[in-house]
């Protein structure tokens, strides 16, 4: 029996030649196990630094919607999508800005983005003059904002789909600590 492929959302960290501080990503990849993406993760980092992992997820479950990987010739056009946003914000006398990686399943950008809006992390990161935000380019403020399908590589793209069904699960463990990947 073949075992499924599964979806992982992987924070990549790594401090890059030149940089004082450590950099982070997040990296989603479709494998047997998150330790089989190692290679795509290297490709992934642009400087080519010694990479660990932060964190990680196999995702199974978003907002009551099951999400699985198919093959393409199996994949069925589904009304909702995949997002995966990176929202930005900030505490008073702290010289930072934090973020709060989600996903989420809705119909459009606008719908993903109004649920993130709903998120603890919205509302109480953030104080007048340094809001928490989206980025500009959706014209709300918001970091950053993708469907999870156009981040894979074109390989990925050609040979595998996102299968999103609605039905409750358990939540997704999230995996975290520090996991050195090694050289290439």
């Amino acid at each position: 029996m073949e075992i499924p492929l599964k979806l992982y959302m992987v924070l990549l960290g790594c401090t890059p030649k030149g940089r004082l501080t450590e950099q982070h990503d997040i990296f989603f990849g479709i494998a047997n196990s998150v330790s089989e993406l190692k290679s795509e993760m290297y490709a992934f980092w642009p400087d080519g630094g010694q990479l660990h992992v932060d964190c990680w997820r196999e995702v199974t479950q978003v907002d009551g919607y099951s999400i699985s990987i198919v093959p393409k010739e199996e994949a069925a056009e589904y009304p909702e999508k995949l997002f995966f946003l990176n929202l930005g914000g900030y505490r008073p006398g702290e010289f930072e800005e934090y973020h709060y990686k989600m996903l989420a399943v809705a119909a459009t950008m606008g719908k993903a983005i109004k649920e993130s809006k709903k998120t603890a992390f919205y509302k109480q990161w953030g104080f007048k003059g340094a809001e928490s935000h989206l980025d500009e380019k959706y014209t709300l403020d918001v970091d950053d904002m993708h469907t999870v399908e156009d981040l894979f590589s074109s390989e990925i793209k050609a040979s595998y789909s996102i299968r999103i069904e609605k039905k409750e699960g358990p939540e997704d463990e999230l995996h975290l600590g520090y996991l050195k990947l090694g050289k290439r």
